[in-house]
């Protein structure tokens, strides 16, 4: 888990608190109590959910610095709605900035995993 831009704005802190997708940066620890926290660590033992297998196949990686945010609000979005629409995809994952560009690339990993 990363550290981003500090004002819930990047995307690249994000986690999951029982099961949403939420930015750790604005998430005071008083406010967790009792909730379950994932992190991109957490995500999976192995390496190997779906998203982030999906984003090896198609190549996202670039620099790093916001790819745990992006696979997490993916894997929540996917956790959500198996199978989402092209426009559904773009609204889930509007808040994740890439300072590489690889937009078209995630939207063909977040496809590529709901697929599978």
């Amino acid at each position: 888990t990363k550290f981003g831009c500090g004002i819930a704005q990047c995307g690249a802190c994000t986690i999951h608190l029982d099961e949403m997708a939420v930015r750790s940066c604005q998430i005071p620890v008083s406010a967790v109590g009792e909730k379950k926290i994932t992190t991109i660590e957490g995500l999976s033992e192995e390496g190997d959910h779906p998203v982030q297998k999906a984003w090896l196949e198609q190549d996202v990686p670039q620099c790093g610095y916001c790819q745990a945010g992006q696979i997490m609000t993916a894997a929540a979005l996917l956790k959500e709605n198996p199978h989402p629409t092209d426009e559904e995809i773009e609204t889930a994952m509007n808040g994740n900035i890439c300072r590489c560009g690889t937009y078209t690339r995630i939207k063909a990993a977040v496809k590529a995993a709901s697929d599978s």
